[in-house]
């Protein structure tokens, strides 16, 4: 094992304390790389020379140093590559971490009771489309031809989810930065699966993105949604805008793009995060010149309505479809 996933559970009010935890593993390895906005994964190769222990007992030594030093703790799966390593991460819990077994069988074993869900990058329309098809569980998609799951799901798709239901893991840990960012979270006072409520948490959400960014006079480049379920589980996509904005109508339009992309049928929700990444200044920023006069017109209404939020509250403007909310 040589690759570590770790998510640290981080409430939505500590999510900025990411950068300082990933500080920490790198104190075991230089070669980070975040997953935000509470994950990060790990390459022990050359630590487990160094502090001579494998990953599995560097995580734990990972684990305790994130309770002690910053009050955290954190779920960790290991395995030879990125992606067995975030497949070992669903079956974790706090102070135990899960290892996938070495050998090519062990790992096809470990591999073959998993859903199709389980591999990162399976959204639910994809696993919806290959369950229609008896294909629920990665042992039935290993054994399928490459040609049928070519034809359910694309050519580039199908190769890469054949190679990886068998247990082949090309990725690689790339080191990166977390970009300075906002999010804010829209919970469920209980589970919610009404399609409408979820659209009515990502206008909401992305309102309050998009003021709070014209409040700091920046811009975002890139829009991350995570949608948490009832079984604690969670999806996250990510989206990289056209041109860097604050402007509100952008960012829901964004936000509802990836919320579709996901399927999502009858599914019960827990709450919806929704986070601006790669912060720019506003005056830096380029923009596509449009002499759209409707596009003129939201702009200039949003202003005024900042200037409102800004003297008499949030709440004093607010889309139409939102008028219903409870403070």
């Amino acid at each position: 094992m040589t690759i570590l996933c770790v998510r640290f559970q981080l409430p939505p009010t500590r999510e900025a304390d990411l950068p300082r935890l990933l500080g920490m593993l790198e104190e075991f390895t230089p070669v980070v790389q975040a997953l935000p906005p509470d994950g990060a994964l790990a390459d022990l190769r050359g630590a487990e020379r160094y502090f001579g222990r494998d990953a599995v007992e560097l995580a734990s030594v990972i684990r305790v140093r994130s309770l002690a030093l910053y009050g955290v703790d954190c779920v960790i799966g290991a395995g030879p590559g990125p992606m067995l390593a975030r497949v070992a991460l669903g079956d974790a819990v706090p102070g135990v971490t899960s290892a996938v077994p070495e050998g090519r069988d062990a790992i096809a074993e470990f591999l073959a009771v998993k859903p199709v869900a389980a591999l990162p990058g399976v959204g639910t329309a994809t696993a919806r489309t290959l369950g229609d098809y008896g294909l629920d569980t990665l042992g039935l998609v290993a054994a399928a031809p490459l040609s049928t799951l070519q034809r359910l799901v694309g050519a580039k798709a199908g190769r890469e989810l054949h190679e990886k239901a068998n247990g082949v893991d090309r990725g690689r840990v790339v080191p990166n930065a977390v970009s300075r960012s906002l999010a804010t979270e829209r919970p469920f006072e209980r589970d919610e699966v009404d399609p409408d409520r979820h659209r009515r948490a990502l206008l909401s959400a992305a309102e309050e993105i998009g003021a709070r960014l014209r409040a700091l006079d920046k811009v975002c480049r890139t829009l991350t949604l995570t949608v948490r379920y009832a079984d604690r589980s969670a999806t996250t996509r990510s989206r990289t805008l056209t041109e860097p904005t604050a402007h509100s109508p952008a960012l829901t339009r964004t936000a509802y793009g990836m919320y579709e992309a996901l399927g999502l049928q009858r599914a019960r929700v827990r709450a919806i995060v929704l986070r601006a990444e790669g912060l720019d200044p506003a005056d830096q920023a380029s923009y596509q010149l449009t002499f759209d006069p409707v596009d003129e017109k939201t702009r200039r209404i949003e202003e005024v309505a900042d200037r409102a939020r800004a003297r008499f509250g949030p709440r004093a403007v607010m889309p139409g479809g939102l008028g219903g909310l409870a403070a």
